[in-house]
């Protein structure tokens, strides 16, 4: 579990963030939604721990994160996985030199060691076979899965993220989101997805939690979108005209 209690963000003069308050669940996909200057970057910067909150805090399960000191939060990190917007992969590093940084990085596990973890995430992602190519011999959704298995390789409690589908065509961000809630279940992960793809929403939002303006407008699950009579999220879930007709049809029903 993670909790956000009370988080403002402001910067210069400006309130990006106001309020918030969200327990993201275990063992769940918890997205943030919601239009671009929402706050939802800012807000899973601050849940990361990579920019500071102007107020508030940030708990994971009993640990009150947001007053760690940066050794203490170097422990955190080992728990934490997170997945970037451009899979930020290092382009002189092949696939299994990528995967194994964070255990470079985090532990003192023998080569051996480390080997058997990085081919047990690339079969985990569906990439055996992989670990000697390059970043840009691999196609979008192959870049994509390594930064999973990266974010999955020091086992995780939690996982972050950061527009996991961008870029990528619709069959592709079908299996992108697949991998991330089968990982999620598997592994009892706190998984936290900021997102503007609705075919997420839809699909894999055990909790769904839509900011506007800064503040947090809604929250409930997938099942419960179509029935809401929150106006933003209806406004921004069915701007889509195959969205709208979905939902007439299930109110119908």
């Amino acid at each position: 579990m993670i909790l956000a209690k009370n988080i403002y963000k402001s910067f210069s003069d400006v309130d990006v963030l106001q309020d918030i308050n969200i327990e993201f669940e275990t063992g769940k996909c918890n997205l943030i939604i919601g239009r671009s200057g929402a706050g939802k970057t800012v807000l899973l910067k601050i849940l990361a721990g990579l920019i500071k909150a102007t107020s508030g805090e940030v708990w994971y399960d009993e640990v009150k994160f947001s007053t760690l000191n940066k050794f203490q939060i170097r422990e955190i990190r080992m728990q934490v996985g997170m997945l970037f917007q451009g899979s930020a992969l290092f382009d002189s590093m092949s696939v299994e030199d990528n995967i194994r940084f964070p255990l470079d990085m985090f532990t003192n596990k023998t080569r051996k060691e480390k080997d058997s973890r990085v081919n047990y995430c690339l079969e985990r992602v569906n990439l055996t076979g992989s670990n000697k190519k390059f970043p840009s011999e691999i196609s979008g959704g192959m870049q994509k899965r390594v930064g999973i298995a990266r974010s999955i390789v020091l086992k995780p409690k939690y996982l972050f993220c950061d527009e996991p589908n961008s870029g990528l065509d619709p069959k592709t961000s079908i299996l992108i989101d697949k991998l991330i809630d089968s990982i999620t279940e598997e592994n009892k992960i706190t998984t936290i997805i900021n997102t503007h793809d609705m075919n997420s929403v839809m699909e894999i939002g055990d909790r769904i939690n839509l900011l506007y303006l800064g503040k947090l407008s809604w929250s409930g699950n997938k099942d419960e979108v179509l029935e809401s009579d929150n106006d933003t999220l209806k406004d921004f879930i069915f701007a889509s005209p195959f969205l709208q007709r979905l939902r007439e049809t299930a109110l119908k029903g």
